[in-house]
C-alpha cells in the first residue's frame, strides 16, 4: 500500500526582531506562505491526517497556518520537540514510529535536516529551482513511500511533486454558489461570529461596547470563526480576547449581518452573551481597547454599521422580551 508523506520547511521568518532562533516569528510574507500552501492541499484533497512540526515558533506558526487553510483546528498539530534541531537520521526515526495507519502525515521543520532527509529518502535529489534553491522557505515536497513508512528505506520513495508557496496562484479558493472564486484571505476568513455583551443591572438591561482597534469608534467583540471551533466557541474567546470577558451564550435566536472586508463580504453571527466577569484591565490582552457599559436604548446609537445596529435592535427586544433570568 502506498502512503504519502508531506514535507514542508516553515515560512520567511522575520530576522529583524532581536529574539532567539528558538522564538524567530515569521513575516507576513511567511505567514501567507503558510496558508498558500495549505489551501493548495485543500483543492487538491491532500490534506494530512496528522501533523508533526518542530516547537520553534516559526515552524510552529507555519504548520498551524497551514493546517488552518486546509479547514483543520490548531489542535490537530502535534509538536514535536525534537523536530527542532532533528537530523535526518532522526526524522526518518520520527516518520518511521508515526505508523502505518495514517494515510498521509506532513511534517513541518527546518534545513538542512529537511533536504538532507528528502535526498535520503529518494533516488535522485530534490531538483533545483531557477533560483538554484532545492528547499527554500514555504516549500512543501510531496512523496510517495511504497510497503509503509515503518520499513524506510534510502532511495525507495518516489517524488510526486515539490510545490514553493511562491509559484502558486494569487489568492485563495472560495466556493460561491455561482462557482468558485478567489479571495485575498483564506476562505474561514470570511465567516465570523460576534458577541453582544449584557447585563441586567436594577432590571434594566445594558449593553457593553469596545473601542475598535484604533479606538476610533464603538463596535462589539468580533472575529474569525476558527477551524476547530463552534461560532459561539469562537466568539466567546474573541470575547475574552477584546474585551477581557467571559460568560455564556444565551439560547436566543442569534442575528445574522454582512461585513464588508478583506475584498468581499463577512457573514457575522452575533450572539447574545450574558457576562459573568470582567478582568482587571491590567490582565486584558487587549486593554488599549476601551470599554463602556451602556443603555439598550443607546447601544445601536454608538455602532457606525447599519446592519450590526439592526441586528442589536432586534437581539435587544427578543431579550427584553424573556426579561431577567
Amino acid at each position: 500500500m502506498t502512503r504519502e508523506l508531506l514535507l514542508l520547511r516553515h515560512g520567511k521568518s522575520d530576522w529583524s526582531k532581536p529574539v532567539s532562533d528558538f522564538q524567530r516569528p515569521l513575516k507576513k510574507r511567511g505567514k501567507r506562505g503558510a496558508q498558500r500552501i495549505g489551501d493548495w492541499l485543500a483543492e487538491h484533497e491532500c490534506v494530512p491526517q496528522r501533523i508533526l512540526s518542530s516547537p520553534a515558533e516559526r515552524a510552529r506558526a507555519t504548520a498551524e497556518k497551514c493546517a488552518k487553510a486546509m479547514g483543520l483546528g490548531v489542535d490537530e498539530v502535534t509538536v514535536e520537540p525534537s523536530l527542532y534541531e532533528a537530523d535526518a537520521e532522526e526524522l526518518a526515526r520520527l516518520v518511521a514510529a508515526s505508523g502505518d495507519e495514517i494515510e498521509r502525515l506532513m511534517v513541518v521543520g527546518h534545513n538542512p535536516a529537511l533536504e538532507e532527509f528528502a535526498d535520503w529518502l529518494l533516488p535522485e535529489p530534490l531538483p533545483e529551482g531557477e533560483d538554484g534553491k532545492r528547499l527554500p522557505t514555504a516549500t512543501l515536497v510531496r512523496v510517495a513511500v511504497e510497503g509503509g513508512r515503518s520499513s524506510l528505506t534510502a532511495g525507495h520513495a518516489r517524488l510526486l511533486e515539490v510545490q514553493r508557496a511562491r509559484t502558486l496562484p494569487e489568492g485563495f479558493v472560495f466556493s460561491t454558489p455561482h462557482g468558485i472564486e478567489r479571495r485575498p484571505r483564506p476562505a474561514y476568513y470570511y465567516t465570523q461570529s460576534a458577541v453582544m455583551p449584557f447585563r441586567w443591572r436594577d432590571g434594566r438591561l445594558e449593553i457593553l461596547l469596545i473601542g475598535s482597534s484604533s479606538n476610533r469608534h464603538w463596535s462589539l467583540p468580533k472575529g474569525i470563526v476558527e477551524p476547530g471551533l463552534s461560532a459561539a466557541q469562537s466568539a466567546l474567546k474573541e470575547a475574552l480576547e477584546e474585551a477581557g470577558i467571559s460568560g455564556e451564550i444565551l439560547e436566543v435566536t442569534p442575528g445574522h449581518y454582512p461585513h464588508a472586508k478583506w475584498g468581499a463580504r463577512c457573514g457575522v453571527t452575533l450572539f447574545a452573551m450574558r457576562v459573568t466577569d470582567e478582568l482587571p484591565e491590567h490582565e486584558r490582552e487587549e486593554p488599549q481597547r476601551a470599554r463602556r457599559w451602556v443603555s439598550a436604548e443607546q447601544a445601536a446609537e454608538h455602532l457606525q454599521q447599519p446592519a450590526l445596529a439592526v441586528e442589536l435592535y432586534a437581539l435587544i427586544e427578543r431579550l427584553q422580551a424573556e426579561g431577567p433570568a
